[in-house]
């Protein structure tokens, strides 16, 4: 058996709220499912995660979220009155992260690989020729 995705489904008081919040934060609503709808979906690049109002599961679920600037992330939600209940701090398994928290209480885990980039990170207490040998390449 080979899995190729997994697709969390957040129970939410609000769909329609739920979307609002996920727009907030650059994610898009993908469809939704009934007349009024209660089940919908949520995406950002390949990532996807499924709303259902009032079902399918409980509130409190905590997520992973890996995104390209947590930082950045933090003056979206400054800007747009996303709870924030952890600022962003490097913590000492190699991620920085952070911690928002969904209007029905779900937290996400805002997080990146912690900064260490070899070309302005020179703190080795040696010194190296700046070329790394040569295998390391600018991008």
């Amino acid at each position: 058996m080979l899995v190729h995705r997994v697709t969390p489904i957040l129970n939410v008081s609000s769909l329609d709220e739920s979307v609002a919040w996920f727009e907030k934060l650059g994610w898009s609503k993908l469809w939704d499912w009934g007349e009024p709808a209660t089940f919908g979906a949520v995406g950002n690049g390949p990532c996807e995660i499924f709303l259902a109002q009032d079902g399918q599961g409980a509130r409190g679920v905590w997520m992973s979220v890996w995104v390209d600037d947590v930082d950045a992330l933090l003056q979206v939600c400054l800007d747009e009155g996303v709870l924030v209940i952890r600022p962003p701090r490097d913590e000492p398994w190699g991620v920085r992260e952070m911690h928002i928290r969904h209007p029905d209480g779900h937290v996400f885990r805002m997080s990146q690989p912690a900064a260490h980039d070899p070309d302005h990170s020179h703190h080795h207490g040696h010194d190296h020729p700046h070329d790394h040998d040569g295998h390391h390449h600018h991008h």
